[in-house]
């Protein structure tokens, strides 16, 4: 299932996308999310702090209805970071 389904605009993951591929943020959002385990992914608070996190990172303005798309869709994908199945699944979605 795609994050389009999710109500996710396309023009906003192609911002995130290139957004990360400056270094700098990409080291930022890779050190937020270290120790992030499959538990605080299914988390709703967790996962919301974490958006909010991640989009003040990339200076990215999210309305309250883009930041409840991203955290349905972040849960229903059920990702555990350990696994690197889940973790090839994504990197396709947003190739």
């Amino acid at each position: 299932m795609g994050y389009q389904q999710y109500g996710i605009s396309p023009a906003l993951v192609a911002r995130v996308k290139q957004k990360m591929k400056n270094q700098a943020t990409k080291d930022r959002v890779k050190k937020m999310l270290e120790g992030v385990s499959k538990f605080d992914l299914q988390d709703p608070a967790k996962v919301q702090r974490l958006v909010k996190s991640a989009a003040g990172v990339m200076r990215e303005s999210l309305s309250q209805a883009e930041e409840q798309q991203i955290v349905r869709f972040v849960l229903a994908q059920k990702i555990d970071p350990n696994n690197t199945f889940h973790l090839i699944k994504l990197w396709g979605m947003f190739r």
